[in-house]
């Protein structure tokens, strides 16, 4: 094995990553993680802090707690910082399912997820790096913060992420006085945003596909959509609508730019059973459990259901009538025998 290459010693298999030079100018290069910890230590539950920081400079652009790591979580961060500081020339980011699609062979989202389909139409390149050492910028960034921030939150008594936001400001303000760094060269290479509020929120929103079924219906997130008939909707049968699904909670449905009015059919919705649940959405999901609970809970038992009939589907109504029918099996007579033909 060792002559033929398939095994190799201890120090044959290290890896090496060699220190890698900032960029020479501010914007040019922004990293973005989320750091996952206990920062309210024992007066709030874990949660996550987005980190974007510049890799020429070493300042912290944005820093936002969040419940976890998700596509609406970072659209929420990307917007703050594109109308605070622009549009960078590319985001540095690890290989999560956010920023990359895992399986090559995906059939939807040509290639790319919510977060890079928005990146793209802002005009906005995402890198992956391939190990946490590339993106040590960000790293390194992230254990100073569990280190400094948890204290100075705990000195101002911040107790939950609501509070832990609006601490933030003052607290980058502070850090980046102290530890930013001058770039190699003055340029800054952010642009402008140049879109509109209304055009920005369409574009950091989940957007997705829907075919439209035989009685103006679609599924969408375990909810059955049923449109209003009127005469733009009669001829969307087996024709496919855009679906856009806000961070405030608005959902729409749209045909070629227009929004379609809708009403929904399963209103009861909650998390499936057994379903697979990444490690890092995990605390997300669970708060999400508690709160449904909470509120069903709230409401009281469920009162129990009557299961219509098919008679009563369909109108039947009785006329105390009985039809002719077949007689009972007692009250038959017995089929004549032929004989044979000889």
């Amino acid at each position: 094995m060792m002559a033929e290459g398939l095994w190799l010693k201890k120090a044959a298999r290290r890896a090496f990553h060699q220190p890698r030079l900032r960029r020479e100018r501010y914007g040019e290069l922004i990293q973005i993680d989320g750091s996952d910890h206990r920062w309210f230590e024992d007066r709030a539950d874990p949660c996550t802090l987005l980190v974007f920081i510049d890799d020429a400079t070493s300042t912290l652009m944005e820093l936002r707690f969040v419940r976890s790591e998700s596509t609406v979580s970072y659209f929420a961060a990307l917007e703050r910082y594109l109308t605070t500081h622009g549009r960078p020339v590319a985001f540095y980011s690890d290989k999560h399912t956010v920023f990359r699609v895992a399986k090559k062979d995906a059939s939807g989202g040509a290639g790319m997820t919510q977060f890079g389909r928005a990146l793209s139409e802002l005009n906005i390149e995402i890198l992956c790096a391939n190990s946490s050492q590339a993106k040590g910028r960000v790293e390194r960034a992230n254990r100073t913060l569990q280190d400094r921030l948890v204290k100075e939150l705990r000195l101002a008594g911040v107790t939950g992420i609501k509070d832990g936001n609006a601490f933030l400001p003052s607290f980058v303000e502070r850090f980046n006085a102290k530890f930013a760094k001058v770039p190699a060269r003055p340029d800054n290479l952010h642009r402008a945003l140049n879109t509109e509020p209304d055009r920005l929120a369409d574009i950091l929103c989940w957007r997705d596909t829907r075919s439209v079924g035989r009685q103006l219906t679609l599924m969408y997130d375990r909810k059955k959509y049923m449109l209003e008939v009127n005469d733009q909707t009669r001829d969307l049968v087996g024709k496919d609508v855009e679906t856009y699904a806000f961070a405030d909670g608005r959902f729409q449905i749209r045909w070629k730019g227009v929004s379609l009015p809708y009403r929904v059919f399963d209103k009861n919705q909650r998390v499936t059973h057994a379903a697979v649940t990444s490690h890092k959405l995990l605390g997300d999901q669970l708060a999400m459990i508690k709160e449904m609970q909470e509120e069903m809970d709230a409401q009281g038992p469920p009162k129990r259901v009557r299961m219509k009939t098919n008679s009563e589907k369909i109108g039947y109504v009785k006329t105390g009538k009985k039809s002719p029918g077949r007689p009972p099996l007692a009250r038959r007579k017995p089929k004549e025998k032929t004989a044979a033909p000889s």
